[in-house]
């Protein structure tokens, strides 16, 4: 039994770290304080949604992206700009199919340019759109379009010099 729970806690430890936490729907106020709490890493946000081909295509290379340059102290976050349902579910069950550890918020009922604005007030509703904000919690660079992981670092080491 003594070397049974140790054993238990390290598998339960792996399975946490292996998932994402539920795709929280935020408000504009969220965002600011999620944003807050990243100061001081550079903050990769990747405005996604569920029907959009070159987003999913995309996500896993962020999620790479974040692994490859931990020793940037690089967040990524994923704001899906899906229509609100009253539910995350749809945003989840996505997610939990495709790429179980990104770390992934949905809207509330805001209007999404509204969201958008804590971090872009001329977005243009093109997605994906990823963000790279520097260490001092401002937009550095902004990529539309689907990317690959050698641009994605490429912007990233960018912004880390």
């Amino acid at each position: 039994m003594r070397t049974l729970i140790p054993a238990l806690a390290a598998l339960l430890a792996t399975v946490s770290t292996a998932f994402a936490a539920p795709a929280e729907a935020i408000a504009p106020k969220d965002l600011e304080r999620i944003l807050a709490a990243e100061r001081g890493k550079i903050v990769v946000v990747n405005l996604w949604a569920t029907w959009c081909a070159p987003c999913l295509t995309e996500i896993p290379d962020l999620i790479r992206l974040e692994s490859d340059l931990a020793d940037l102290n690089v967040a990524l976050i994923g704001i899906s700009v899906d229509e609100p349902r009253g539910s995350t579910a749809a945003i989840e069950t996505m997610r939990d199919k495709r790429f179980p550890s990104f770390r992934t918020y949905a809207r509330d009922k805001t209007e999404v340019d509204y969201l958008v604005s804590v971090i872009d007030s001329a977005w243009n509703e093109v997605v994906p759109t990823t963000y790279v904000i520097d260490r001092d919690g401002k937009v550095a660079k902004r990529i539309q379009g689907k990317k690959s992981l050698e641009e994605f670092k490429a912007e990233v080491a960018a912004v880390a010099r």
